[in-house]
């Protein structure tokens, strides 16, 4: 087993931060590139891939557009709601003795600190990822939701898979007479 530098931190927080801080520059350094490497915003759309864009959107809601009535003061509701979020997810990275779900805490984390940011130095979020393909067109995204949905994905399906194992186990030690 691999030694902690911290000896009074767990491992797997340790890799929950570091899930983190990588989300968080992977999002913040795409963005940057977007804006000033790329210049997207003169740009417009860029295509990609015969199935992906680079387009440009100010998201000034939450996902999907929601709660987009809130207006100017929703860069605030939303920030605030965030950070409140990321302390929690922060206390679950902490406390877990799980790898796999202290990376994928730490990822959402990441992702919601990377839009926060955005929401404080643009006045909205910076999507730029925008699928489609045979007509059919996908929300425009970023590196922080992508991260924040893979891991989500990725934590359900450990739950599905954890439950699904503990209760098979269950019915492989019990008799007739204990059903």
């Amino acid at each position: 087993m691999k030694k902690n530098i911290l000896p009074f931190v767990p491992w797997s927080f340790t890799l929950g931060v570091i899930a983190f801080v990588l989300t968080l520059l992977a999002d913040q350094l795409s963005k940057y590139w977007i804006l000033y490497g790329i210049d997207l915003p003169a740009r417009g759309s860029i295509q990609i891939l015969p199935f992906l864009n680079f387009t440009l959107v100010w998201n000034r809601a939450i996902t999907f557009g929601m709660f987009g009535w809130i207006g100017s003061s929703g860069r605030y509701v939303f920030s605030g709601v965030s950070l409140f979020i990321v302390c929690v997810l922060w206390v679950w990275m902490y406390r877990t003795p799980y790898k796999l779900t202290a990376i994928c805490v730490g990822t959402i984390a990441g992702g919601a600190v990377g839009n926060v940011i955005d929401r404080f130095h643009y006045g909205a979020v910076v999507d730029f990822l925008h699928a489609h393909a045979f007509g059919w067109s996908w929300y425009v995204f970023n590196v922080a939701d992508s991260a924040i949905v893979c891991s989500v994905c990725v934590l359900l399906l450990q739950s599905f898979l954890s439950g699904h194992r503990q209760n098979s186990q269950e019915h492989v030690g019990c008799s007739v007479s204990d059903e």
